[in-house]
């Protein structure tokens, strides 16, 4: 597969609280559907959790498809529903375990040899849902070659984003977790709107 590189016009890329504007404007009318999705997919976390290799065969993808109602809600798709949508991955459930297992190993593999390099690779993959939603002509390796591609030059921006929401994330300690459903949702949003921009610089290239 032919390398491509994504760090055209990377002065365009919105900032933080940009990003993150785009992400409140789109929940603005999903608050109530987006919680319930986050209880319901931590609840069945915590449950799958305490079960040997349910995390693997279970919780890997559904937190694709958990990803993928935020990316469906920021793209102004319906999100009435989205409690359920975040099961429809497993119409395809080969593919996505396939991918978010690969995923998983890979970042583990690079984790055991140093924990930088290991997070370093985590934020190279995070693209790997959508591009697995969005190019269903790609395989495992494909779908995270191209995630790999499209954050060359914004990982730091990635991670930036995620750093801009520690003092909420405090402040959710205080209410005993509670805050993180609504935190989740958030910062879920962020990721997803994140990928539509370096998906339209894709897009120039």
């Amino acid at each position: 597969m032919e390398e491509q590189t994504f760090n055209a016009n990377k002065q365009e890329m919105p900032r933080a609280r940009e990003l993150r504007r785009a992400a409140r404007y789109a929940l603005k009318d999903n608050w109530t559907q987006a919680v319930l999705a986050t209880l319901v997919f931590t609840l069945i976390e915590c449950a799958a959790g305490s079960i040997p290799f349910a995390g693997l065969l279970i919780i890997c993808p559904l937190e694709f498809g958990f990803s993928l109602c935020f990316l469906r809600l920021v793209r102004g798709e319906d999100s009435s529903e989205m409690v359920g949508d975040q099961f429809k991955v497993f119409n395809k459930y080969g593919r996505v375990l396939g991918t978010s297992l690969l995923m998983t190993l890979y970042i583990i593999l690079w984790t055991l040899l140093l924990i930088i390099p290991g997070i370093i690779k985590s934020y190279s993959y995070a693209m790997t849902p959508y591009v697995m939603n969005d190019r269903p002509d790609l395989d495992a390796d494909d779908c995270i070659h191209e995630s790999r591609m499209m954050m060359r030059g914004y990982k730091w921006k990635l991670f930036c984003l995620d750093l801009s929401f520690i003092g909420w994330a405090i402040l959710c300690l205080f209410t005993l977790g509670i805050g993180f459903l609504w935190l989740q949702p958030y910062i879920e949003a962020s990721h997803a709107k994140f990928y539509e921009e370096l998906k339209a610089r894709h897009a120039q290239n």
